[in-house]
């Protein structure tokens, strides 16, 4: 299994390695946002809005990026590697398992990027164990989202109808999240939902690490979360694919 695993890892991996402008801008894009927001745009709730905002801008990148996953799956469905897929020996699953980890592996790269150019700027992270934390908060944050762009991408046979439904999952969750401002300075409806949203989580978790603290609750809320939606695509794969 581990070893079908890392091939679909792998092949997915090279491909988007191949493509070098799609590489280089989903490198650049997320350091734009962390560096024209979050030096540009200005607070009264903070005297560091850049310390504030990069965590939220790490999350929003693993988010756009695990939401781009279920293009892949289409991908692999219009151009009928799919079906040869299924028909090999290895566990079916493997593949979805095989895109959930390049999907959260290429997001951790682009948060990679946006770590290093907040450490240039200034903002700190305090020890080593806090850093993996932050990765380990990130990479379940994404299996959650992979999880849920590749079953989608299961029923969906266009790109154009992928498209759509990204646009519309991604937008709501990061506006109505606490990426950009503190629950207190938010209106009481815009509270209510922040407090709800998956994406807060994430959030305030990695927000946490970059204080000094441990969210162990964030933590639990998040392995648990990523471990049922798994559980769920691979029911959904196998009832698509059987």
């Amino acid at each position: 299994m581990m070893k079908a695993v890392y091939y679909y890892f792998e092949r997915d991996l090279v491909k988007w390695l191949r493509g070098r402008v799609t590489v280089i801008s989903s490198l650049v894009m997320p350091a734009a946002w962390l560096v024209f927001v979050g030096l540009a745009l200005p607070t009264k709730f903070t005297d560091n809005y850049l310390e504030y905002i990069t965590p939220g801008i790490l999350v929003m990148t693993m988010l756009f990026s695990s939401l781009q996953g279920g293009s892949l799956m289409i991908f692999d469905k219009i151009l009928g590697f799919l079906n040869k897929f299924l028909a090999m020996p290895s566990p079916r699953e493997s593949m979805l398992y095989g895109k959930i980890l390049f999907i959260s592996v290429r997001g951790l790269m682009q948060a990679t990027v946006i770590l290093i150019i907040a450490t240039l700027l200034g903002i700190r992270i305090l020890n080593p164990v806090q850093l993996m934390l932050i990765y380990f908060t990130l990479f379940l944050f994404s299996v959650f989202f992979s999880a849920l762009s590749t079953m989608i991408g299961m029923y969906l046979s266009d790109h154009d109808s992928y498209a759509a439904v990204n646009s519309m999952i991604s937008m709501p969750l990061f506006f109505t999240s606490s990426a950009l401002m503190p629950y207190d300075v938010m209106p009481a409806w815009l509270r209510f939902l922040a407090r709800l949203n998956p994406v807060s989580y994430a959030i305030d978790s990695t927000r946490t690490l970059f204080e000094g603290g441990i969210p162990v609750h964030g933590l639990i809320s998040l392995v648990i979360g990523a471990g049922v939606m798994v559980l769920l695509g691979t029911y959904q794969f196998r009832k698509a694919f059987v």
